[in-house]
């Protein structure tokens, strides 16, 4: 892994205003600071309702920060949102697929959203999905898919643009147990195969220990309560230690489970 820095979080923090409330505004981020080498896959992990998506927002350029400042590769993912297009993938725990396209209309969306002329998104669209075992199924609409057939498809649609950084919102939290692990191992082989930097958003923390390189783990409001580094030779004994430390800070978050 290069030590290159893709992505920094300094001191950023974010608050909501209550909305008809004299109330102090809801904070859900706060102060957190952290870096996202090259190439490497980082986990963020937390109950529900500590920060994650709210941190994801912030990282996809969709919510700007109260304070602090966050960069992707240099630049300011909400301020310069149009300067990504084609340099970041997104996969969300819904595939988001659009009814009326096909599966290959679907993967081509991000190439003919950057103007590539279609004959040539369509033969990288149908080498992705041939990639992702989906051939054969290039013409069928969302609706003839099974769920983990589906999520192959954002898969495919997320890779298809060549992404420097690859996030993902707990992406396969929808599916049943066996799918989900065919998926990450896929996943995995994909970003190790393109070099990319990824950004993991998981509650699960089998799925932590599963894919990530790096293990951020998040109390509310979003900010780093532990952090581990893993890698394939680690013992099991470290990984249980690893665990542990997840689950005892896991144990003492005030965050809805």
């Amino acid at each position: 892994m290069s030590e290159a820095i893709e992505i920094v979080f300094e001191r950023v923090s974010k608050s909501f205003a209550r909305t008809g409330s004299a109330e102090p505004a809801f904070e859900a981020v706060s102060d957190l600071s952290f870096a996202v080498a090259r190439g490497e896959l980082a986990v963020i992990l937390g109950k529900t309702g500590c920060g994650k998506s709210t941190t994801f927002n912030l990282l996809s350029g969709l919510l700007h920060p109260t304070s602090g400042r966050v960069r992707v590769k240099g630049h300011d993912p909400f301020g310069e949102f149009d300067w990504f297009r084609g340099k970041i993938g997104i996969i969300f725990q819904n595939d988001r697929l659009m009814p009326w396209r096909t599966a290959i209309d679907n993967v081509a969306l991000g190439l003919e959203l950057n103007k590539m002329a279609r004959s040539e998104r369509l033969d990288i669209a149908s080498s992705w999905l041939k990639r992702l075992g989906l051939g054969g199924h290039e013409h069928d609409y969302p609706h003839a898919l099974s769920g983990g057939m589906r999520q192959r498809v954002s898969i495919a649609r997320a890779f298809a643009v060549r992404p420097d950084i690859l996030l993902c919102d707990e992406p396969f939290s929808a599916l049943d147990e066996i799918t989900g692990d065919t998926l990450r191992a896929e996943l995995l082989e994909l970003l190790h195969e393109t070099g990319a930097t990824g950004v993991f958003i998981t509650h699960s923390i089998d799925e932590a220990l599963r894919v990530g390189s790096r293990i951020l783990v998040f109390e509310r409001p979003a900010r780093i309560a532990y952090e581990a580094r893993l890698h394939p030779e680690m013992s099991g004994e470290a990984r249980a230690e690893i665990r542990a430390g997840i689950l005892r800070v896991l144990a003492g978050n005030n965050a809805e489970g």
